[in-house]
């Protein structure tokens, strides 16, 4: 269901709504990434429960965390955080 490089939004927690990146996969849990709140090098464990996966997808390779914030960005507006509609 999730690869690395899925670009998932959150769905529970602190960072609902946000677009976050998988960085990894580890049983339930994903690892995630935004490059602002959650950096490459420490991504935060989220079960996969609590995210919603996207049809989009970043390549990992040689990524960085402002190119990460940059991708986002350019996907989903100026904020990586989605406006609920209600």
């Amino acid at each position: 269901m999730f690869a690395a490089g899925t670009v998932v939004i959150s769905r529970a927690g602190h960072d609902c709504g946000r677009a976050m990146m998988v960085v990894r996969i580890d049983g339930d849990f994903i690892f995630v990434a935004d490059g602002k709140e959650r950096k490459l090098d420490k991504p935060k464990k989220k079960n996969q429960k609590h995210v919603q996966a996207t049809n989009r997808v970043i390549n990992p390779d040689g990524l960085t965390d402002r190119k990460l914030r940059r991708t986002l960005r350019e996907l989903f507006g100026q904020d990586s955080a989605l406006q609920e509609s209600e």
